[in-house]
């Protein structure tokens, strides 16, 4: 094994002197910053078993040799276990140090974490190589990624929309043209339920304001079609004054309020309102991590067609979070969806991205505590603008070689 110091100004450069010395086959042993820039230590014909004879020394003896026999070694003396079969209990006992030894050997955890980092410092380098490989042979497109990254889009969202854009064009139009194809892109429902009715029931995690939402659907029912047609039902008995918000919003609106603790009751409570234009379904709030999910999905779904579920989604919820509940929330067939607190963020990218990723049509979006002013049919072209609009404003959500580098893989295809 031949092994070799490296000084360079920063670890890309020493990265490439053991690459253009050692070959590709190099192994990084270890890496630390010194007074102007990092050391390497790097090896080529790398010899495994040397570690294998330094992690056996470390043992004491506890892994037998060559020659040894493994019962003494492995099982020690005394053992009366017959031959050709094993002490009850004895392996897993005798085996466990030998593993346990091996994966907290100080010398293995300190490569891994070597390689971790310099793994990750690659990924990197290359992401910031590529990028600026992009910004030169196609600065449209990179300009217009890391304007979508400003959006608030995800990586693959955004090199999807760039790959809609036909080359030649000028920042102008293929900006223009990227907003366009997101306008066709995010699925939104008609007015169904202000118009039509039915039996809606609104569910989502907690504190992303189904009541105020119940309370807003209700309202512009009230005042399309009166009072007298539309109905609220809670099966919220969890958080304490649940059901007294929402008979609270009954009273001012002239509604009656009724509250289901399980299954039958709801379906009894849906038989005697069928005469109802449109009856709203308000649910416990429950983490999309919950394990009383199932619960809920059984109380609304137990066979009963005439539920309309629509997902409510807070707009300041971060992407990952977004993707987690609707993942959880398909547990139920969803009609759609509802977004909230649109007033509140600072970016709409995240939201939009999870209802195209998902499907997930948007029916209403909230912006405000008013009851019913601040409740809006979702459009795309509106959600979309005003999405152009928050970005004037806010901080760039991801850097923009990360565009090029998550969806293309680099990595995979790096070697030292």
């Amino acid at each position: 094994m031949k092994i070799k110091r490296y000084f360079a100004a920063d670890m890309r450069q020493a990265i490439r002197q053991v690459r253009d010395e050692q070959g590709p086959e190099a192994v990084i042993l270890s890496n630390r910053q010194v007074k102007g820039g990092v050391e390497v230590i790097a090896a080529v014909d790398y010899d495994e078993t040397l570690l294998d004879q330094t992690v056996a020394r470390s043992m004491g003896g506890g892994l037998p040799t060559d020659g040894e026999p493994a019962g003494d070694a492995g099982y020690g003396a005394g053992s009366k276990a017959e031959p050709g079969q094993d002490a009850p209990g004895e392996r897993a006992h005798a085996t466990s140090p030998a593993t346990n030894i091996w994966s907290q050997e100080p010398t293995l955890v300190e490569m891994q974490r070597e390689l971790r980092f310099l793994r990750d410092l690659l990924e990197d380098q290359l992401s910031s190589l590529a990028w600026g490989e992009l910004a030169r042979r196609q600065p449209v497109r990179a300009r217009l990624l890391k304007r979508l990254g400003e959006l608030g889009f995800g990586p693959a969202l955004a090199q999807d929309l760039a790959r809609e854009v036909a080359e030649g064009m000028d920042f102008r139009h293929a900006w223009r043209h990227a907003l366009e194809v997101l306008c066709r892109r995010v699925p939104v429902l008609g007015d169904d339920i202000l118009t039509k009715g039915g039996t809606i029931a609104l569910v989502g995690p907690t504190g992303v304001g189904k009541t105020t939402m119940v309370a807003k659907l209700a309202a512009h029912f009230v005042l399309r079609h009166g009072q007298r047609h539309v109905a609220l039902v809670t099966t919220d008995s969890y958080r304490i004054g649940a059901q007294e918000q929402l008979r609270a919003y009954g009273r001012i609106l002239g509604a009656p309020v009724y509250a289901a603790a399980d299954e039958n009751e709801l379906h009894g409570i849906l038989d005697e309102l069928r005469d109802r234009r449109l009856v709203l379904v308000d649910t416990a709030g429950m983490s999309q991590r919950d394990v009383r999910l199932s619960e809920q999905f059984t109380t609304l779904h137990g066979g009963d067609p005439r539920i309309q579920t629509y997902l409510v989604l807070s707009a300041t919820a971060q992407r990952a979070v977004l993707d987690e509940v609707v993942r959880a929330f398909r547990g139920v067939p969803l009609t759609g969806g509802i977004l909230t607190k649109v007033d509140e963020t600072t970016s709409l990218g995240d939201a939009l991205s999870a209802a195209v990723q998902h499907r997930l049509p948007l029916a209403y979006v909230g912006d405000g505590q008013r009851v019913p002013e601040d409740l809006h049919p979702a459009r795309a072209a509106v959600l979309v603008a005003r999405c152009a609009k928050l970005m004037e404003n806010a901080a760039p959500q991801v850097e923009p070689q990360d565009l090029v580098y998550a969806t293309e893989g680099m990595a995979a295809n790096a070697h030292v």
